[in-house]
């Protein structure tokens, strides 16, 4: 088999040919780099790849047969650049910690390790977490693979365009607000967003302790499932980490789902198909919910009226977290240092020079909600609304075993459109941020296509209903057959080497 249809195997699909003994993992490996040599530098996927990190681990596991038994075995991934890892930096896409090397692994490193997966590289994203399009990151704007013209999503852009062009069959990502949810969408792959506490954070250097998640982007749902079974376990060096009763079971659920979804209730809440939302996207949506009725399901629409206020009360919630977290960034304890003539002037000259202007308009706005006079008037009332939202999805979920909603309110849109209007920016997050929010799982699967982009549905479950979720997703992937095909080149724009392998 060449090496550029190696590159393009599903995770399962290179697990098969391992076993089979017609594929090693070095030559995996080995695709993996080359296809990002050939075409990251148009990309821009990649934050900083460990070639020799990645062919050593892939060689020791070829000499010694595979020792985990783990489906992940052999397997190259990437990993977003605000989870640790000893062999490559932590930067978080961010000056403060451009030259950051943790001296621990992640808990989702050491659990992917331990399940055989080799760490690539680390991927790019919009700084510590911070927007939704990937070009609030320090070093280099990531593109979309399907048209370079536009951005690939974010915070996660890098995991989701190096899953999407073909680089590797897995990334990990942070999910805040749908942030692997959304750049899933855009670039048409699979990305989930597991229940709170279910993926240790223990590594994952935090922007909003309450809402952020790690979970996986990949090719099809059942590589999500494989994947998550190495994640999902309990973590006594997280004190939010919980135990899951599904863990260990998710790709085995999967492989055993059938194809139809007979006596499942399915809810349509339409204020996720209201105004804001793009008129093509509507109908992607209502084109899924028919598919899913077709497949057995009880579609009905629902009512979820306080989702208008889910976005202003996740960006003080947010804000206010990051505010407090992004405090030990202060040229002292952690962080890039900048002298100055006071201590005073030490932080600000370390912390002005160190952070965006994304990271320093939240942590104002973080700062200000919590500050005497005000946290009763934002943040105070930003939690009590959190707590209706979360009331809300529970009654919803007691007449209903999921909901079907758009992940994205429009498909991807331009490098650059949006910069200058961060309002129109937050906007990208509207429909993903309920499941952060609740602690809920939510996955995004393709859709369908807008004007040849690809564009995802969102389906939400309670909490730790991962597992029903899983298994809804990939019985409506089997049968649509919608994995999200390869993108194919963009027009005139020169990219050897991102479409063409």
């Amino acid at each position: 088999m060449m090496t550029c249809d190696l590159s393009r195997l599903t995770l399962m699909q290179m697990r098969e040919l391992i076993d089979a003994g017609e594929v090693s993992r070095e030559e995996l490996v080995r695709a993996a780099l080359s296809a990002v040599a050939e075409g990251d530098e148009v990309l821009g996927a990649f934050l900083e790849v460990d070639e020799e990190g990645a062919l050593a681990a892939a060689r020791a596991a070829d000499n010694t047969g595979g020792q985990t038994g783990g489906v992940l075995d052999g397997i190259p991934y990437a990993a977003k650049a605000n989870i640790c890892s000893r062999r490559m930096t932590t930067n978080c896409a961010s000056y403060m910690l451009a030259d950051y090397r943790s001296p621990f692994d992640a808990k989702v490193v050491a659990s992917t390790g331990s399940a055989g997966g080799i760490l690539l590289g680390k991927t790019n994203m919009d700084e510590f977490a911070m927007g939704s399009s990937t070009e609030n990151s320090a070093f280099h704007k990531t593109r979309n693979p399907w048209d370079l013209d536009r951005v690939p999503g974010g915070s996660s852009g890098g995991s989701a365009a190096a899953v999407a062009a073909n680089y590797v069959p897995a990334a990990l990502g942070s999910d805040t607000g749908g942030s692997i949810r959304q750049p899933a969408s855009f670039c048409g792959v699979v990305g989930m967003k597991p229940t709170y506490g279910s993926v240790s954070r223990y590594g994952l250097i935090a922007f909003a302790s309450s809402l952020d998640q790690i979970g996986p982007v990949t090719r099809t749902v059942h590589d999500c499932a494989a994947v998550l079974d190495a994640l999902v376990m309990r973590d006594k060096r997280d004190s939010t980490s919980t135990s899951h009763p599904d863990s260990g079971r998710f790709s085995e659920s999967v492989a055993a789902s059938g194809e139809d979804l007979q006596g499942w209730r399915i809810g349509l809440p339409r204020e996720y198909l209201g105004d804001g939302i793009d008129p093509r996207i509507r109908e992607v949506v209502r084109g899924a919910a028919d598919g899913f009725t077709g497949l057995g399901a009880e579609v009905r629409e629902c009512s979820l009226p306080h989702t208008d206020y889910a976005l202003p009360a996740y960006y003080i919630i947010a804000s206010a977290e990051a505010s407090s977290n992004l405090a030990r960034f202060d040229g002292v304890r952690y962080g890039m240092r900048t002298e100055g003539e006071s201590v005073l002037d030490l932080y600000l000259n370390s912390r002005g020079e160190g952070f965006g202007p994304e990271v320093k308009r939240r942590v104002m706005l973080g700062t200000f909600a919590l500050s005497a006079g005000y946290y009763d008037a934002y943040y105070l009332k930003a939690a009590r609304t959190r707590g209706m939202i979360v009331r809300e999805l529970e009654q919803a979920f007691s007449d209903f075993d999921l909901l079907l909603t758009p992940t994205t309110p429009m498909p991807a849109f331009g490098i650059g459109e949006r910069v200058e209007d961060p309002l129109a920016m937050y906007m990208a997050d509207i429909c993903t941020i309920p499941a952060n929010m609740a602690g809920i799982p939510a996955i995004s699967i393709p859709g369908g296509r807008v004007d040849g982009l690809p564009v995802g549905i969102q389906l939400m479950a309670p909490r730790f209903a991962d597992e029903r979720l899983l298994r809804a997703a990939a019985v409506y992937e089997r049968v649509t057959g919608d994995r999200g095909a390869n993108p194919s080149c963009p027009g005139d724009v020169p990219t050897e080497g991102v479409c063409d392998r």
